[in-house]
């Protein structure tokens, strides 16, 4: 009896951790993005605070799970008429009101260009942030390691999961994206599934480079 309980203990012991182990893919057509979280996500219409002070309607796509948060805010700008980089700028002010900017970079998934972001929070927790201005929505996408625990690898992986699905940029025709400050870029071209990718090394570029015709014989 004591062998057959101290099993199931262990059982019960290791249910929530494996449970928490298991990503799943998500889509959300009417957005055009997949996202990967632990677990389903809780779906709320809120607003959000443009840059011109205006409310403006949003979503967000959240999940709270252990020593975690999982969130991915999607904000409807198309009524503002501002521009990416005030879009961009005033997230990161307000995201800078909780906590202090340690990264601030370029990222890119597929064609769309934002910036990247590491912030360490006032509550001593750090959050792993993308901001992107596509299709006249910001698209933020935030995970946060708290302060009790050691959740920075999972924060980075959902931070990185996030892929566009239309195919579409927010660049015209042959401008590269990443804004100021462009020299660590991001590259995140990845194939539909994937759960994660590495950031390039420092210079690496973001677009194949044509290295003109071939010698003649």
């Amino acid at each position: 009896m004591r062998v057959l309980a101290f099993i199931l203990a262990l059982c019960a012991a290791g249910g929530p951790a494996t449970a928490q182990q298991t990503w799943k893919e998500y889509s959300y057509p009417d957005y055009a993005f997949t996202v990967s979280f632990p677990a389903e996500p809780k779906i709320e219409s809120t607003t959000y605070q443009a840059a011109d002070g205006r409310a403006v309607p949003a979503r967000v796509y959240s999940v709270a799970q252990g020593n975690s948060v999982f969130k991915i805010t999607i904000a409807d700008l198309s009524a503002t008429g501002l521009e990416e980089s005030a879009v961009i700028e005033h997230a990161i002010q307000t995201l800078s009101q909780d906590g202090e900017v340690k990264v601030n970079i370029p990222a890119r998934v597929g064609r769309v260009f934002g910036r990247q972001l590491s912030v360490l929070g006032t509550d001593g927790g750090r959050s792993s942030v993308a901001l992107f201005d596509y299709r006249g929505r910001l698209y933020q996408i935030e995970g946060k390691s708290l302060p009790a625990g050691n959740a920075t690898a999972d924060a980075i992986r959902f931070q990185q999961s996030l892929i566009f699905t239309d195919n579409g940029t927010n660049r015209a025709s042959g401008e590269r994206g990443g804004g100021p400050g462009q020299g660590r870029e991001q590259r995140r071209d990845r194939r539909r599934g994937a759960a994660a990718s590495a950031p390039e090394t420092p210079g690496s570029e973001t677009a194949p480079v044509d290295s003109g015709p071939p010698p003649r014989p």
